[in-house]
Order: structure tokens, then sequence, then C-alpha cells
């Protein structure tokens, strides 16, 4: 029996999460990755962070399926800087179109990460502080963490995936790939 592959990349911004590229959209082709490895879940284009490939279809499933739970560590630099009261509102679920979002982790990130610059650079307004926040979620809905912080006020302007479970970016940069041992991925995906 073949051994499981199993890759952490880090997706820029402005890449799908694909291998063909759409409407001249750059796509996971052009960084080397090796051969047969999937996505297991996506990050948005203009999302940013870490991303597991694996050639297990069984795996994938596990790590994509909400009934699984797993939690996934969000940093989103966001406009202004909530108060108490919307930290707690995105901690105990904030209602969206598509139904109440479950109940997350929020807290703001003091210091802020150190990321690498992001390429476009967001737009910078002199007048309208920013702020970093990390959500931890459980489920993964579509642009999930955009509509929770838009919910509360505070719109976000970079996003990027951190952590999920254990594994996380860590020294990783932009378009860089590492391999990952099945055990550090079955631990984090059954936390």
């Amino acid at each position: 029996m073949a051994k499981t592959r199993i890759v952490l990349f880090y997706k820029p911004y402005g890449v799908l999460s694909q291998f063909t590229s759409v409407d001249g959209m750059p796509a996971l082709s052009r960084f080397g990755l090796p051969a047969g490895v999937y996505p297991a879940g996506r990050l948005d284009h203009d999302s940013e962070g870490l991303l597991l490939l694996t050639d297990d279809g069984g795996l994938n499933q596990r790590l994509t399926h909400p009934r699984h739970g797993h939690p996934r560590a969000y940093w989103a630099q966001v406009e202004r800087v909530p108060d108490e009261a919307a930290l707690e509102t995105l901690s105990r679920g904030v209602m969206l179109a598509d139904g109440r979002a479950l109940p997350c982790r929020a807290r703001m990130l003091d210091p802020e990460p150190v990321l690498a610059p992001r390429q476009p650079p967001i737009r910078h307004r002199l007048s309208v502080p920013t702020c970093w926040l990390e959500l931890v979620l459980t489920e993964g809905r579509n642009r999930q963490v955009r509509r929770m912080t838009a919910a509360v006020g505070h719109p976000t302007l970079r996003l990027v995936r951190a952590r999920i479970g254990n594994l996380s970016l860590g020294s990783l940069e932009p378009g860089k790939w590492r391999w990952v041992d099945r055990r550090e991925v079955v631990g984090s995906a059954s936390k």
C-alpha cells in the first residue's frame, strides 16, 4: 500500500485553490506542487494562507466534512478597532443570510502577526485604523469570515488562514510548501 502524501502549502493572495487557471487567474499548477495531490478544502482567490493537499480521498473527506468540525484559525485584518460587544457577537455566532454561524473564538491579535507583504497591498486610508483579529471556526461556509466581520461592522481587508488543527504556517512563505506526516494531520483533524 502506497504511503499517503500530504502537502502544507502557503497559498498566496490572488491564486485559485485548484490546478486549472480560470479567466487567466493564477492556479496551483505554477508552484511546483507534487503530481497527484489535490486540495483538501479551499481558500478563495482573495484569501491566503494554509492549504492542505493530499492524494488520500478519505483523509480529504475527514478534513473537509462539517461533521468533523476541526478548528481552523483565521487572521483577519479589519477596518476599525472592534469593541468588546463586537467580539462577543462574533464569538456567540453571527446571523448570516444562510443562517446563524456556529459559535467561535474571536479575539484581537496584539501584537499583529508578522506576515510577508501582500501583493497587491490592501487599500490604506489614513483616517480609518485597522486591527487584526483571530477567529477560530469549526465550520467552513463560503466567505464566512468576511461575512461575519462585515455583519459586526468591521469589513475584512486581508484574510489569512493560519492554522488547521495543530498544523500552522510557521515560517513558510507565500507560494512555498512542505511535506506533512499523516500523524500530524490525523491528530489535527480529530481535535
